[in-house]
């Protein structure tokens, strides 16, 4: 069933406008008639249909969607007629004819408005003889003082009886059961707690014996009281001590007082006690029972009653419609249906509720066909058209936009003698709009208000909607007024306009609709200021934000600032950071920074590279009496980092290790591990790893990868080994930059074995690259094992990767450092051959092997060729020219290159002034080598 979570204005004069029906009973075994379930409806103004209507309150619109009324003038078991059936509930004729739980209909006092309310939800609860008090606490009923009884005179309690009609000269332990029974009766209508007296006292004179009369009268006080502990105890001692046969009667008692409570999980409870103790229900007892169970929505209680109800084929009206709607109203349109079958299966005949309720199911279930089939059938079986009947039917077509049929029922309407009212015309208005037909809407909405109807929520919803597609901005803004002065909030008027214009991405619109009181109205409300500002934001009209900003009046300085806060968060989240800094700017002055405010404003500054104006927030944060907490710390170090100042960065974590009550996440810890890495500090690195482990931090395959990634100069082998196994055996996945750092480690100390092993742990996965082989082509060359070299060499093409730059000059460095110039130079003629341009890498291996060998002529050439190629000598060819220099004895060549170096922008660095130094000695120029040790002392080297 559809929900429109809207109030509506309603006209009270409904009740004399209630029609007069001449019912005659059809049996529902008809073939012809096909009937569905349906939830429940309501009499408006003569209409038939789920929508209800009350003063215009808060507005939570879903299109035509409906929902049931909520008023407790129209509930059940409320008004005159219960009255009078209160005093006769014990007779179960009587319950039945009063309450029409029977299965005849009565002819001229029928009203529909009778099965039709709306109600909340009640949850559920199975455990029926939990504590009836307890329970009463957890329905959030105030507990009823426990009603004692005092022992008194026979004396007090006939003086306490000078108000009643009776001569109280006759009472005494002589007196007639009927006599005593007749004076409780008038006390438990007139004065509750008389009539718990007096009821002692026949209990103490022993009047209570078989007298089930007066146990029904003093559970009905019980019931009004809520003292259901009390009622408990009563019934145990109507069985035990008074030797009353328990009966429905008596149960039928309470479950009325909870039925006028809505107390679905306790009368519930008195049901289930009822069956207990092997007593049948009557009518009476179902129809109540599946109307509070209606009212409550409790699908698991009522699914039991009604089929307890079938099983002792007991054939309740009510409770049927009760079902369907129930079942309707959950939308569980499989079981609705199952009920229609078993209105056939029992023969029930339906009476003039049970047709509307019919009808609008189908309308509900947008079932329409079938639906007409129902009105049809409806006629056929002696019930008049009426304007109930009609209105469901326009609805329903409405509902799904079918507006030529529901054009032809409006003009039916005057063919069949009856005139068009107030929900007619609203359908009308709601089934145009939903047709997107504003014209139409427009003539109907005009109609209603020239016959003097006042339009619903949905229909100002609806026009508001259809005016705001169409453009027409004069009627919106009076729209809006009239929505405001038909006791609509005016924060909903707001949240619907700007629903509706963000729905068409037209709130660059909204300022100019937006004047006189409602206005006013966002200016002084701080709740619908801030809706306004976030649409604008939103939609990018920042200055209009900014322009609400300056002209509010309402003041809270903690809601402004997270006003700020969630603005500029926003325009952050939707990537315009340079409105954010607008926001910023706007803001007012405070004496006191907030903290969150400009940490966001550090991310953000950070993000478009703007790190002076970051670094400068934080400076004033800093210098504040604000302490900082772990977020904005992480935030600073990321923009340090970010900017390229990684010394300041562990400035930064330098300080924060001093603040004892700051404990990094993962997120930070990971991160002070990158720039530990990336500064060099092994000995931080080291220190970290180890408090990581004694403080328990979680890992996970982040931090396992993070730290082997980070940690693996920093750590000894056997750690990183026993970290990376303890990985594995977690079942985390390394991944392929772990693998080829493990490789290296293990190639470095000399671990071929482990570092095949995870070699072919990683080719396994599908993880092992270029890097991979490079890695352990390197690892052999270094231990100048040959054979291992070239076999991986192999393996690499074999499986599918060309040999890289990288492992040519492995191979390179490893033949030429032993000495295997023809395989040096067998592996450098592939190298030009494969394509590859040779890179600093390669042309100062070639100058470190020939400078070493002596082969100055060579060392010139590939000089020739380094320059020639435009990449030009590195600080690493330098140095390596210096040494290969030296070797020679071209000692004054070798301090040339120092010159050299300065001029192209290159600083020396300690290891040119090493071999410098060292070429110096080897040549006897001691003076000269002393000067230049000198000079790096003095340089700080």
């Amino acid at each position: 069933m559809a929900s429109l979570k809207l109030s509506f204005y309603v006209d009270k004069s409904w009740e004399s406008k209630k029609l007069k029906f001449n019912v005659k009973a059809l049996n529902f075994t008809d073939s012809k008639c096909l009937v569905p379930s349906f939830l429940g409806y309501g009499y408006v103004g003569g209409a038939f249909v789920v929508n209800p209507f009350c003063n215009l309150k808060h507005i939570r619109v879903s299109r035509l969607e409906t929902e049931e009324l909520e008023t407790s003038e129209l509930s059940l078991l409320d008004g005159e007629r219960v009255d009078n059936f209160e005093g006769d509930l014990g007779n179960e004729s009587l319950v039945s004819e009063r309450l029409n739980l029977g299965g005849v209909s009565q002819k001229g006092k029928f009203n529909v408005w009778k099965r039709f309310r709306r109600v909340k939800r009640v949850v559920n609860n199975s455990k029926y003889r939990s504590s009836f008090r307890e329970k009463d606490r957890n329905h959030g009923m105030q507990e009823k003082t426990k009603i004692v009884f005092d022992e008194i005179s026979e004396e007090n309690v006939i003086g306490s009886l000078n108000g009643v009609d009776f001569d109280v000269g006759n009472i005494g332990s002589d007196s007639s059961l009927e006599h005593c029974n007749a004076i409780l009766k008038q006390l438990e209508s007139g004065d509750d707690g008389k009539a718990l007296s007096f009821f002692r006292w026949m209990q103490k004179n022993g009047k209570l014996k078989q007298n089930v009369t007066a146990y029904n009268l003093i559970l009905r006080v019980l019931g009004r009281r809520g003292d259901w502990d009390g009622a408990e105890a009563m019934i145990k001692e109507m069985s035990l001590e008074s030797g009353c046969e328990l009966t429905y009667q008596v149960f039928n008692t309470l479950i009325y007082a909870c039925h006028k409570k809505g107390l679905v999980e306790l009368g519930a409870k008195w049901f289930h006690m009822m069956l207990e103790n092997r007593i049948q229900p009557n009518i009476a007892t179902f129809g109540m029972l599946m109307a509070l169970y209606q009212k409550g929505w409790n699908v698991e209680e009522a699914e039991f009653t009604f089929s307890k109800m079938r099983s002792l084929k007991i054939m309740c009206q009510s409770a049927y419609s009760a079902m369907l709607t129930i079942y309707t109203r959950m939308r569980l349109y499989d079981k609705a249906e199952k009920i229609i079958g078993f209105l056939r299966e029992d023969e029930v005949i339906l009476n003039q509720e049970n047709w509307l309720v019919l009808l609008n199911a189908y309308c509900q279930q947008g079932k329409l066909a079938e639906a007409e089939q129902v009105l049809a059938s409806m006629k056929q079986s002696g019930f008049s058209p009426n304007i109930v009947a009609y209105n469901t039917l326009i609805t329903g077509y409405g509902k799904i936009s079918n507006m030529r049929a529901a054009q032809r029922l409006f003009s039916d309407l005057e063919r069949v003698g009856m005139e068009p009212d107030e929900t007619t015309y609203r359908s009308m208005i709601e089934g145009w709009g939903r047709a997107d037909n504003y014209e139409e809407a427009r003539r109907y909405y005009v109609e209603l208000k020239r016959l003097g109807h006042k339009p619903n929520s949905s229909n100002l919803y609806t026009m508001l909607n259809l005016q705001v597609k169409h453009g027409d901005e004069e009627d919106v803004v009076s729209t809006v007024e009239e929505m405001m002065h038909s006791g609509s909030e005016k924060s909903t008027v707001l949240g619907i306009l700007l629903q509706a214009y963000e729905k068409l991405e037209c709130v660059h619109k909204v300022p100019s609709i937006l004047r006189g009181s409602l206005y006013d109205h966002v200016l002084r409300n701080q709740i619908s200021c801030s809706s306004l500002v976030m649409a604008y934001v939103e939609n990018s009209m920042i200055d209009d934000a900014l322009k609400v900003l300056r002209e509010k009046r309402w003041e809270d300085a903690l809601f402004e600032d997270n006003l700020y806060h969630l603005l500029i968060c926003s325009c952050k989240d939707l990537g315009y950071p340079e409105n954010a800094v607008k926001v910023f700017a706007c803001m007012p002055k405070s004496y006191k920074p907030n903290l969150h405010i400009i940490c966001t404003m550090i991310d953000i500054y950070s993000t478009i590279n703007d790190f002076a104006e970051a670094e400068k927030l934080y400076l004033m944060l800093k210098n504040s009496d604000v302490k900082l907490d772990m977020i904005t710390l992480s935030v600073v170090v990321r923009m340090y980092v970010k900017s390229g100042a990684l010394e300041e960065a562990c400035s930064v974590l330098d300080a924060m290790e001093k603040q004892k009550n700051i404990v990094p996440d993962t997120y930070l810890l990971r991160d002070m591990l990158r720039i530990y890495q990336r500064c060099d500090k092994q000995d931080k690195l080291a220190d970290l790893y180890y408090k990581l482990v004694k403080r328990g931090v979680i890992w996970d395959q982040e931090m396992y990868s993070c730290v082997i990634n980070c940690c693996a100069r920093a750590l000894p082998v056997d750690e990183l080994s026993r970290l990376f196994d303890e990985m594995l055996k977690h079942g985390f996945l390394p991944n392929t930059v772990t693998f080829n750092v493990m490789l290296d480690v293990y190639g470095k100390s000399r671990l071929f074995k482990r570092a095949r092993e995870v070699f072919s742990m990683a080719k396994k996965r599908g993880l092992a690259d270029v890097i991979s082989y490079n890695t352990l082509i390197a690892a052999y060359g270094r231990s100048k094992d040959f054979k291992n070299m070239s076999s991986t060499v192999k393996k690499m093409h074999f499986n599918g990767f060309s040999v890289s730059l990288e492992a040519y000059n492995c191979m390179l460095d490893a033949y030429g450092k032993e000495g295997q110039m023809e395989k040096f130079r067998s592996i450098l003629q592939r190298l030009k051959e494969s394509g590859h341009s040779s890179d600093h890498y390669t042309y100062n291996i070639m100058i470190n092997i020939y400078g070493e060998l002596g082969w100055i002529e060579e060392v010139a050439n590939v000089l020739t060729e380094l320059k020639e190629s435009g990449i030009g000598p590195d600080l690493c060819s330098y140095n390596t020219l210096i040494k290969a220099y030296g070797i020679a004895g071209m000692v004054e060549s070798a301090a040339d290159l120092v010159k050299e170096m300065r001029k192209n922008g290159i600083e020396p660095d300690r290891v040119t002034y090493a071999n410098l130094i060292n070429a110096l000695r080897k040549n006897d120029m001691f003076l000269e080598a002393v000067k230049w040790s000198l000079w790096m002392k003095q340089i700080g080297l």
